[in-house]
């Protein structure tokens, strides 16, 4: 068999890789449900109306179909999901009579998305979002909720840099294009998107040729989207550019709420800013939007992003309006461990190797390492009875840091950072707390920070 190579786009982990990735998951899964969210996983298709109804999306979605279809040109009519938001609205409507509203869900889970590989983007990745949804209304103070939830979350990651919380209302710039007289704002707010990703005078040409505006309603757009800042003093300056509308006004003081109660998270790893250029390219948003970068690494793009959809879930009868956010948790963690910025400080979950001293006791060393199993230490007996030299290089390797040996003087564990060794009962012993699962260690500072939850450090 020829050796096989990489998908580009479908990221695979190496062990000690991975247990950064599920500690991540595990501080997120805690900070969410300290705030009262519930866990969900749901399929991982849907039909393909559900799929394309919303935003630019079609070029996106993987179809699903069977390899022996006898018309290669049809499909099952589904499609792989490429966000958690639109697979929550269809199952908030098919559970409607099973939840209680407000429904606050958490949900960790795979996506797929047929887009060009590149730093921070895949085909396959994994999201971890939160929503609150209600029944017919959805007051704002939830729009609030959301943001301070997440920002609480991303802060409790020590190892991650610096982040920026990035926030807007589309009511906002929805009702400044309105007021300026754009004959279609929805066009100029996909326009404006794209200010990341082309130069200024690009846009300002795009929102002439394609949305109809002349270059003096362009210029004021672009103005409105160079305004930035920490605190509602945002306000003035979008109101000193002589545009207003209803719905402008609404979208001011939204926004202007939200800054202000997020602001006294903000501190020396945390950055929140009203940013008027965040539009968000999914049209399902109707209000808040968010977006998140790291600093010093602002090529991955957004690494967190959602907003306010009040029209997402309908039966016809009943709207269910929500807000969520969501963590591209591959995007975040997959190029920190590629650099080698992140990394567990041991390749395996094991604090303890059992050392053997031949074939004939293996027995005995299993009933010690399932006593210490029952005090919750993670071990492994050794493979094979080698000289304990090698055993010792074996269980160095994996970053175990203790060794168990079993002979005529009793039971002694060995510290091998250190060379320390002492007596032990397996029946009563535990290592110190640090030891007692992997760390994740930062490359970016000599001192080794972990995200583990405190139930885990017990």
């Amino acid at each position: 068999m020829a050796k096989p190579t990489p998908l580009s786009g479908f990221p695979e982990l190496l062990p000690e890789q991975r247990v950064v990735e599920q500690q991540v998951v595990d501080t997120l899964r805690r900070v969410f449900e300290l705030h009262g969210f519930a866990g969900i996983e749901t399929r991982a298709v849907e039909p393909m109306d559900q799929l394309l109804r919303k935003g630019d999306t079609s070029k996106e979605v993987y179809v699903l179909r069977r390899l022996q279809e006898s018309d290669s040109a049809t499909d099952s009519g589904l499609g792989l999901h490429f966000d958690l938001t639109v697979p929550f609205a269809r199952f908030v409507l098919e559970n409607a009579g099973k939840l209680e509203f407000p429904f606050r869900r958490y949900q960790v889970q795979k996506a797929w998305r047929g887009e060009r590989p590149q730093e921070g983007r895949f085909r396959e990745f994994t999201q971890a979002d939160i929503d609150i949804i209600g029944k017919d209304e959805l007051p704002f103070h939830h729009d609030v909720e959301v943001a301070r939830v997440m920002v609480e979350a991303l802060s409790t990651l020590t190892f991650l840099p610096p982040f920026r919380l990035q926030v807007n209302n589309r009511k906002l710039i929805q009702g400044f294009y309105a007021g300026l007289g754009a004959p279609d704002p929805a066009e100029v707010m996909r326009l404006v998107d794209k200010l990341d990703k082309l130069p200024v005078e690009s846009v300002h040409g795009l929102l002439v040729d394609e949305a109809g505006l002349t270059p003096e309603q362009a210029d004021r757009c672009l103005e409105l989207a160079t305004i930035r800042s920490s605190d509602d003093s945002f306000v003035d300056r979008v109101r000193a550019l002589g545009v207003t509308d209803p719905l402008l006004e609404e979208g001011l003081a939204e926004l202007a709420e939200l800054v202000r109660r997020c602001a006294p998270l903000a501190g020396e790893k945390v950055t929140i800013e009203a940013d008027l250029s965040i539009a968000r390219g999914l049209d399902y948003y109707t209000g808040t939007v968010f977006e998140t970068r790291l600093e010093g690494s602002e090529s991955l793009g957004s690494i967190c992003s959602g907003g306010r959809y009040d029209a997402l879930a309908s039966d016809g009868r009943t709207t269910y309006p929500g807000v969520g956010i969501s963590l591209g948790v591959s995007r975040v963690l997959v190029p920190l461990l590629n650099r080698g910025v992140l990394v567990a400080d041991r390749k395996v979950p094991s604090a303890v190797l059992v050392a053997l001293t031949s074939e004939e006791t293996r027995a005995e060393a299993d009933d010690v390492a399932t006593a210490l199993r029952r005090n919750g230490v993670a071990c492994e007996v050794a493979a094979a009875a080698q000289k304990f030299g090698k055993q010792i290089r074996y269980a160095e390797r994996r970053g175990i840091p203790y060794v168990w040996f079993t002979g005529e003087d009793g039971h002694q564990v060995k510290d091998i950072r250190t060379g320390e060794q002492v007596a032990a009962d397996p029946a009563t012993w535990t290592p110190p707390t640090d030891d007692l699962r992997p760390k994740v260690v930062s490359t970016r500072s000599t001192t080794e920070r972990t995200d583990r939850p405190k139930e885990q450090q017990q």
